[in-house]
């Protein structure tokens, strides 16, 4: 079955690698055996389960150009939970088709296979085997390259799975992570003249004129004024490709490179983000700022109710502060993301300058579930979308709902007298197989800019990884402070 998998492993691995494969498939076999009395029932259950793993680590390749880590065994809970960002990707019908062999299986095997009388006695043989044959493989580890694809092609699927879920259990030197913000730095002794500060992840934000020649220039026309305009733009080195948010936002907020996380790469706030990291707004708040985060979804996916807090937010805002009527599609909408902005911004109560950190929703996949009519085409594009590019409608209809969220936000910070920063930015490309087989890969990069009310700058382009965004951001608007 993992000659199923893409990339495909090598056979000459190292015999560590095997042992571990070997003692895995043993162990499950003998636990289930132990459990249910039926040898062929266990063993055809143990397959069932590997090529499970193995289909959805070819549509995370398909989808993400990454296959299947052990980070990601915690979606499955989340693909019940929050079926539509990840059934799709897999494909329901396959998933449904799959469920209801299973249960179909399920019932033959306990019905015609009799319970073995040697049972408990053969399954525990086969458990202390598949122990033994674990640790030999254990006692002189792999070592990981956290390059998924290449340990993958290395060592083979349950090698890696092993690996890394022992890695991710070590303990964290924080101290090593050298995070920019870890500096300790004086309170302002007075912080009202502080400017407030607006940073805004975009959801699947880049510029897709680039890809296609069919797409009308005007969509992203605020966004061109913006970046005329900005103190520093140009394109984003980001830390995920399609999918996986967590990657791009961990980097911006606590500045740390995803080469420097180890096996925490996949997913950060699973367990690093917790401990308390040095980030933005830690270090905004050490200058007197009040630090809010707003993202219009469920307030506990990926954990980001109780991570945010750790990171140094002192309020964090979800969807409970939204409205059905607010939705553009499936998700809240941009331009409700930049109305509470606004709203923040010009609470008279408060008395501290103000962080606010937002992470849109909108344009979050599966994309091609939505439709667009033909008739509405037209606004976004100047010419016959053909059909292996019909996903580019509901993406560019969001892309620009985007742009007009930052129309709204550049209108209501100029009226405003007190300085204000903007740091726009996008988490990742979108997944759009069809149109990429059509027209190519982009490289991945997304697009950034910093914008201030109060000063006006035709800067040049110059790129920038995401994890120093964050840190230029605030030089850029409150220089004196970084000296």
């Amino acid at each position: 079955m993992e000659m199923l998998l893409a990339p495909r492993p090598v056979w000459r691995r190292p015999l560590r690698s095997w042992l571990l494969h070997a003692g895995a498939w043993t162990f499950a076999v003998g636990l289930l055996y132990l459990i249910t009395g039926r040898a062929h029932f266990s063993a055809v259950n143990v397959l069932a389960l590997w090529l499970l793993i193995v289909l959805v680590s070819n549509a995370k390749y398909h989808s993400l150009r990454e296959p299947f880590v052990c980070a990601d065994f915690e979606y499955f809970s989340d693909a019940v939970r929050y079926p539509r960002l990840y059934l799709p990707f897999f494909g329901i019908g396959k998933a449904i088709g799959l469920a209801v062999l299973f249960v179909i299986y399920l019932a033959c095997g306990l019905y015609f296979e009799p319970v073995g009388t040697d049972a408990p006695v053969v399954a525990t043989c086969w458990l202390l085997g598949g122990l033994a044959l674990m640790m030999l493989g254990a006692l002189k580890p792999l070592q990981p390259t956290f390059d998924a694809s290449l340990d993958l092609s290395r060592w083979g699927l349950a090698a890696c799975l092993w690996t890394y879920f022992f890695a991710a259990r070590r303990p964290v030197d924080l101290a090593q992570l050298n995070s920019p913000f870890c500096t300790e730095q004086a309170p302002d002794a007075s912080p009202s003249g502080l400017p407030d500060l607006v940073s805004v992840q975009s959801e699947s934000f880049f510029d897709a004129r680039a890809l296609w020649p069919g797409i009308r220039p005007q969509v992203l026309s605020h966004f061109d004024t913006l970046r005329g305009e900005a103190l520093a733009q140009g394109n984003l080195h980001v830390a995920a490709w399609g999918a996986n948010t967590v990657r791009t936002e961990f980097a911006f907020l606590t500045g740390i490179k995803v080469d420097q996380l180890g096996v925490h790469r996949f997913n950060p706030y699973r367990h690093l983000a917790r401990l308390g990291v040095a980030s933005i707004a830690t270090a905004l708040k050490r200058q007197g700022y009040r630090t809010v985060c707003v993202h219009p979804y469920v307030g506990g996916f990926y954990g980001r109710d109780k991570v945010l807090p750790a990171l140094g937010f002192d309020e964090f805002i979800d969807v409970r502060s939204f409205t059905e009527q607010q939705k553009a599609g499936p998700f809240i909408g941009d331009c409700a993301v930049g109305e509470k902005i606004s709203a923040l911004l010009d609470d008279p109560s408060r008395t501290q300058p103000l962080y606010i950190h937002a992470i849109t929703m909108e344009n979050h996949g599966p994309l091609h579930l939505e439709n667009v009519d033909a008739a509405d085409c037209a606004q976004w594009f100047d010419r016959p979308l053909p059909d292996d590019l019909r996903d580019l409608a509901p993406y560019v209809r969001h892309l620009s709902n985007a742009d007009r969220m930052l129309g709204q936000l550049r209108e209501h910070l100029l009226a405003r007298t007190t300085p204000t920063g903007l740091c726009f930015f996008g988490d990742h490309v979108p997944i759009l197989p069809d149109v990429y087989t059509a027209l190519g890969e982009p490289n991945g990069d997304t697009n950034y800019f910093i914008w201030s009310n109060t000063v006006r700058n035709a800067s040049a382009p110059a790129d920038l990884g995401v994890e120093r965004l964050a840190k230029t951001f605030i030089d850029h608007l409150i220089p004196a402070r970084n000296d």
